[in-house]
């Protein structure tokens, strides 16, 4: 009680200060507030405080704070981290004193969570409405059960709404299963629906979430959860009989989880003595996860596997997106040819948001015209620039109208269907030059100040939170086009290169490459790329997507500089190329990053044939599994990229591509191909030399 009571003081010297403007402030009192070393380290330490839950030294720094630039995050760490304990007025006055800032939706945002916690649906909903971010999507899931409870004849949507917030959930959140539990009650949810998301739970190996699920449609069940989470083999050993259906999901959980690790092992128990138990459904969501598991084997197991695999699903629409998507990599990689069909139908039973991605819907508009009939099929396929669709094949029509809808610069299928429609990738013409009022305004952001203060001094993730609430978040739909300009040329006019690209990259109309594909230490990059002959456009590529040319970046496996590059990696480079003098704290150097982040993706670009793709899966990776990966028939790069098993290398691979692509058009002025830069990707030619067995 003393405690609150001294707080409460404290609190109540900094509410009584002159309004803190959310959005604007004259540039002279932000330069002073920014202009203040020791109050930078007072903020630091407070951010280290927050970070280890010292309560006591929080509200002893607080005072000290007024004033400063990052004000309100000191505040608000000090406030959230005793929020618990804290009264509904605390919270108010702290969201009266800073609105409009990203402290205050931030701290609504935690404080959502906590009345949803305690079941104090009228709070909720009187503070929901105020809610600006709408990120959440635990939050969410609670302010659709408020709704609900509201009105229990909720439509359809917002039971879809709830389905979809909880799949994508990964770890257990109290929210969305609260309302996915009342909504099951109500009979809007089905029991089908929650076994479902124990499916998923369970795949992404989250026994917690899956339990969590288990018991909102069958309590009794538990045990049994927590014995096939330990061991699905001795689950399944023991277990003979699934008549009813609890029995019959649970048998398919242990399965889901046997698939994980032993996708053979699982096709072998669903072929014996569950196959005739099971429903249709089980068994078709069962072949399809052991079909996706196989297919993401490339180089170790023939893609024919996996399309045997999912050869015994009967029913394509009981399959996830995922799944589907792995049918349509397996089918692309069957043999020296795609199976176009195969490809056609798994992108076809796609939820209607997958197939708009344009990964898809640039390979369906392939299979499209690969599948045409005969009298279809003859003429030019592509031509130079807008294709016309009228007067031809519907099915042909289709699938040009695909390519366009996403043909640009954009992105790696963007360039792709570029190409494919007869065109070249160039670079777009600028937007026209920002005016200084413009300049001006995004200048006084105070949100946009305090992102970028907080980056200079090294709170680099809450800078980033707060810039990105700036931009994106603070007004509906974010900000405008020539705003995002503007804050995007704020970044990059302090060399905030991370924020200058990923700021511009939202503008939807214009592209402005300048800030989209800067080029900081030119000077550094192209000579030290042309003397050992790489390409600086695919240096920059890398680059781009490394580390965002964020000089003091560290990935969290270790991974440092520029170039992200790995100790163990550093000092056997060094050591390749008679850097004798290296020493591990030299990574973070910008000229020796670059200088052995160069050299080892050229001996992994040697090592691996020249295969720009392959170099960058093995800078991103490791050797050994591109190696693994190349392995089966030759493909075409771009499949070959799309089948990569890991997500974020499969990324990695396609952006670095496609930002090489765009580099090159900037560097040389001239138009581009990616395609050019794709190839193929095969086994390794045994008449070459050996690779570097011992490339790191």
């Amino acid at each position: 009680m003393l405690y609150k009571i001294l707080f409460s003081s404290v609190l109540s010297s900094l509410l009584v200060l002159p309004a803190f403007p959310a959005l604007a402030q004259s540039s002279s009192a932000l330069l002073s507030a920014a202009a203040n070393p020791a109050g930078d380290s007072l903020i630091i330490e407070m951010n280290k405080a927050f970070k280890s839950a010292n309560k006591g030294r929080l509200a002893q720094l607080l005072p000290q704070a007024r004033g400063h630039l990052l004000e309100p995050w000191a505040v608000y760490w000090e406030l959230r981290a005793r929020l618990g304990e804290a009264s509904g007025q605390e919270v108010q006055d702290f969201m009266t004193r800073y609105a409009g800032t990203y402290q205050e939706d931030r701290l609504r945002n935690d404080w959502l969570l906590l009345l949803g916690q305690r079941r104090d649906w009228a709070g909720f909903a009187a503070e929901y409405p105020n809610y600006r971010m709408n990120d959440d999507r635990e939050v969410r899931c609670y302010a659709l059960l408020v709704e609900h409870l509201k009105n229990p004849s909720l439509d359809v949507k917002q039971s879809d709404e709830v389905r979809k917030n909880w799949y994508a959930q990964r770890d257990a959140d109290d929210g969305c299963n609260a309302a996915a539990e009342r909504l099951m009650g109500a009979k809007n949810l089905t029991s089908l629906d929650v076994w479902q998301k124990a499916r998923l739970a369970m795949e992404s190996n989250r026994p917690r979430a899956a339990s969590n699920a288990v018991a909102i449609v069958a309590p009794e069940a538990l045990g049994m959860v927590a014995e096939l989470s330990s061991s699905p083999i001795k689950f399944l050993a023991d277990k003979y009989l699934a008549v009813r259906t609890v029995r019959k999901e649970i048998i398919t959980l242990a399965l889901v989880k046997l698939a994980m690790s032993d996708s053979e092992g699982a096709a072998s128990q669903l072929d014996g003595k569950w196959s005739l138990q099971l429903t249709a459904e089980e068994r078709n969501w069962l072949w399809g996860l052991i079909g996706k598991q196989t297919a993401s084997r490339m180089g170790t197991v023939p893609a024919g596997d996996a399309l045997a695999y999912f050869a015994r699903v009967t029913k394509d629409t009981d399959l996830t997106d995922d799944m589907l998507a792995w049918k349509a990599r397996a089918a692309l990689r069957a043999g020296f040819q795609p199976s176009w069909p195969l490809v056609l139908k798994a992108v076809n039973a796609m939820s209607d948001d997958a197939r708009k991605e344009p990964v898809w819907a640039y390979w369906k508009a392939r299979a499209l015209l690969a599948t045409l009939p005969p009298e279809s099929a003859t003429g030019a396929v592509f031509a130079q620039g807008a294709v016309p669709t009228s007067g031809i094949a519907p099915q042909r029509a289709e699938a040009l109208a695909l390519l366009q809808s996403i043909a640009s610069v954009r992105g790696f299928y963007e360039q792709l269907a570029l190409e494919d429609l007869g065109q070249k990738i160039s670079m777009p013409p600028r937007p026209p030059a920002l005016t200084a009022e413009e300049k001006n305004v995004a200048g006084l952001n105070a949100g946009l100040q305090r992102g970028a203060h907080a980056i200079s001094i090294g709170l680099r993730s809450e800078g980033v939170r707060e810039w990105n609430y700036a931009t994106n978040l603070h007004q509906k739909g974010g900000m405008g086009e020539r705003e995002l300009l503007a804050a995007a040329q704020f970044a990059c006019d302090r060399q905030i290169w991370d924020r200058c690209i990923n700021t511009s990259e939202r503008t939807p109309t214009v592209m402005d490459f300048d800030q989209r594909f800067p080029m900081p230490f030119r000077d550094a990059v192209v000579k030290r790329s042309q003397t050992i002959s790489l390409d600086p456009a695919y240096v920059y590529g890398l680059i781009r997507q490394e580390s965002r040319f964020i000089m003091d970046a560290r990935s969290h496996v270790g991974a440092s500089g520029l170039m992200q590059v790995m100790p163990a990696t550093a000092r056997w480079t060094a050591n390749k190329i008679g850097l004798t003098s290296f020493t591990p704290e030299q990574i973070n150097d910008r000229d020796t990053n670059i200088t052995i982040g160069t050299a080892y993706l050229k001996l992994a670009l040697d090592d691996l044939g020249g295969s720009m793709p392959m170099a960058a899966a093995a800078y991103n990776a490791g050797p050994g599994r591109p190696r693994t990966w190349r392995n089966g028939p030759v493909l075409d790069a771009a499949i070959w990229a799309e089948n990569v098993p890991f997500l974020e290398t499969r990324d990695y691979v396609k952006k670095v591509l496609s930002n090489t692509t765009n580099y090159a058009a900037i560097l040389t002025g001239q138009p581009q191909s990616l395609k050019a830069r794709l190839g193929q990707v095969g086994p390794r030619d045994a008449a070459l030399p050996e690779p570097f067995k011992d490339l790191p």
